[in-house]
């Protein structure tokens, strides 16, 4: 069997006020579904590491395969619980130590 490769984003999120976590991910999730379809959501393994409210930085994690999939919906967020927002990818690593120690989350 083999073991599934995983890479950790860090994510800036640029909007006016601070959406909750599942607003967030709500935004992600309908950006990959709207591109990929459902299927292709599915494959992403997406899960939230991390949501630091006060510099609005977000860390998920996806699989490898998907990575391309999940950056190109990144780019595609336009709004995020109703309100104009924008995503950057900060950083992309293969351990949350390395994205840690690579960047100051």
């Amino acid at each position: 069997m083999k073991r599934m490769k995983r890479r950790y984003l860090a994510l800036q999120l640029e909007m006016d006020g601070v959406p909750s976590e599942k607003e967030f991910m709500d935004a992600v999730w309908g950006s990959v579904s709207g591109l990929y379809g459902e299927v292709g959501a599915s494959l992403t393994s997406l899960a939230l590491i991390s949501f630091d409210v006060s510099c609005k930085v977000v860390v998920i994690r996806t699989s490898l395969e998907t990575l391309d999939f999940l950056r190109t919906s990144l780019a595609c967020i336009t709004s995020v619980a109703g309100k104009v927002a924008c995503v950057h990818v900060l950083a992309v690593s293969g351990t949350i130590k390395a994205l840690f120690n690579g960047f100051n989350v």
